[in-house]
């Protein structure tokens, strides 16, 4: 076949995993800084794309179509994504990942994305693009900050949990293709499907929310969305309290459950692999693996 099966990714893509949980701090924290920048970058080209289209459920299929690109620039040209990394538990249920290095991987890559996500919303405040059409780009922006802003716990929760079910599923899929284009297309439906559905991707959120409240302070942008009072929930505390928090607490369970666990069940569990009981070789640390 020219395509891994099932089985094949999963026992192909222990080694990923295994190396990502050993990469050196200085490799976590550039790639990370780069995904979260490429994540946000798909969230810029969506929003632009879709900022004045009427139809919303063929916009919310285009904007997926855009946004899917972010993540092929990660997984193609090389990035951590914490939201990817999730899939290492597939390593610590196989037992050739440590559960500390698991976790450290996770904290510093998700820093690392925030950290990349809020440059390139400090940029795009700096371009000037959100005042193109009238200002109607940046209307489009406060307003998804805005929605996102206003969800309750339980429905963030859930959307987290749907959408990185299925970016993973993206990533899962891009380990079956041999070439570049079977990746792309890999990727490319899982991506636009969450997107269309409107769920919750908690690094696409450290743009989109942050994005908001920096074009809050721009008065011809906020007169143009004609939001009012609506803005009032566009604030840094329910960005943080109602909404990452509980969209990363789902984005983890979506895919450590539903994605990881299932997977390792169907095809590894049982396996003769032992754990690790020394590092790992210094030039298998250095290797940064490219994508999630």
């Amino acid at each position: 076949m020219n395509y891994c099966s099932p089985q094949e990714i999963s026992s192909n893509s222990l080694q990923t995993w295994r190396t990502k949980a050993s990469l050196t701090l200085g490799n976590m924290v550039s790639l990370g800084i780069l995904a979260g920048a490429y994540i946000a970058l798909g969230a810029v080209g969506a929003t632009m794309v879709t900022h004045d289209m009427v139809a919303v459920g063929l916009a919310r299929l285009l904007t997926g179509a855009v946004f899917a690109v972010g993540l092929m620039m990660v997984v193609i040209a090389g990035g951590e994504l914490f939201t990817g990394n999730i899939l290492i538990t597939v390593g610590v249920l196989e037992g050739s990942v440590r559960l500390r290095s698991m976790l450290r991987n996770w904290a510093v890559v998700y820093f690392a994305n925030f950290a990349g996500a809020l440059l390139v919303a400090y940029l795009m405040y700096a371009s000037g693009l959100w005042s193109y059409n009238n200002n109607q780009v940046g209307a489009a922006v406060l307003k998804l900050a805005a929605a996102k802003t206003g969800l309750s716990f339980g429905m963030a929760l859930a959307r987290g949990v749907l959408c990185n079910w299925l970016v993973c599923v993206a990533v899962w899929m891009a380990f079956a293709g041999k070439d570049v284009v079977s990746k792309i297309f890999g990727i490319f439906f899982p991506i636009m499907l969450f997107v269309s559905s409107n769920f919750e991707h908690s690094i696409a959120n450290m743009y989109y929310i942050p994005a908001g409240l920096l074009a809050k302070h721009m008065p011809a942008v906020v007169e143009a969305s004609h939001l009012g009072a609506k803005l009032d929930t566009l604030t840094w505390h329910n960005f943080l309290a109602a909404n990452l928090l509980p969209v990363t607490l789902g984005n983890v369970l979506g895919a450590g459950l539903f994605v990881a666990t299932f997977y390792w069940f169907a095809y590894l569990r049982g396996s003769a692999s032992k754990p690790l009981a020394t590092p790992m070789a210094p030039a298998l640390v250095r290797s940064a693996v490219a994508g999630d």
